[in-house]
């Protein structure tokens, strides 16, 4: 009889078992379903040659920028002091691919502060038309890294694509309208570079 019953019992525990490890296995699969792919490793291929970041680079941080860019309008020194829009102060919180806030981009100088506390500073050097008439232009910058140790610590390039809004400066701009304000919301992509 405790032979029949230490069998019965063994069968019960190794069906149970079984049948965990199974629900289990299944649980794991439903799990790993809804997990996304890694993203494609970036590559700047299609971008225009003005804009690529030199060899000796390699990509350190991917972001999508939202916000708002904020003009003023008044005598335009770049432009020979014609009356126009200039952009007096960016504003714009950077996702990385996950979704998470990783930086935050603000100006002048262009700067871009990392949530670990690092930052790093931007000269324009080269930009490339964007299609679409109200889309900021694609732009590369030389980066010069702030004192503070973190990501944007080693940052040498960043590239300024995929860009929507930010341009519509079809509102009147002249000597009667100075000073007025213009706010334009925006999206971009901002890729940081690091020596290889």
């Amino acid at each position: 009889m405790k032979n029949a019953h230490n069998t019965l019992w063994a069968h019960s525990k190794s069906a149970a078992l079984t049948l965990a490890f199974a629900a289990g296995t299944a649980a794991l699969l439903a799990g790993c379903a809804g997990v996304k792919p890694p993203p494609k490793e970036y590559t700047q291929d299609r971008l225009d040659e003005q804009i690529q970041v030199p060899p000796g680079n390699v990509v350190a941080l991917e972001t999508t920028a939202v916000g708002l860019l904020n003009y003023e309008c008044k005598a335009n020194p770049a432009k020979g002091g014609n009356i126009g829009w200039v952009l007096v102060s960016p504003q714009a919180e950077l996702m990385d691919r996950t979704g998470k806030k990783v930086a935050a981009y603000s100006g002048p100088p262009a700067t871009w502060t990392h949530i670990d506390g690092s930052s790093v500073v931007g000269m324009q050097v080269a930009v490339a038309p964007r299609p679409g008439a109200t889309n900021l232009d694609y732009q590369l910058s030389k980066g010069t890294p702030g004192a503070a140790p973190g990501v944007m610590q080693n940052i040498t390039y960043i590239q300024r694509i995929k860009t929507k809004g930010g341009q519509d400066l079809s509102k009147a701009c002249t000597q009667t309208d100075m000073g007025d304000k213009l706010t334009l919301p925006y999206q971009a992509d901002y890729i940081f570079w690091k020596a290889a």
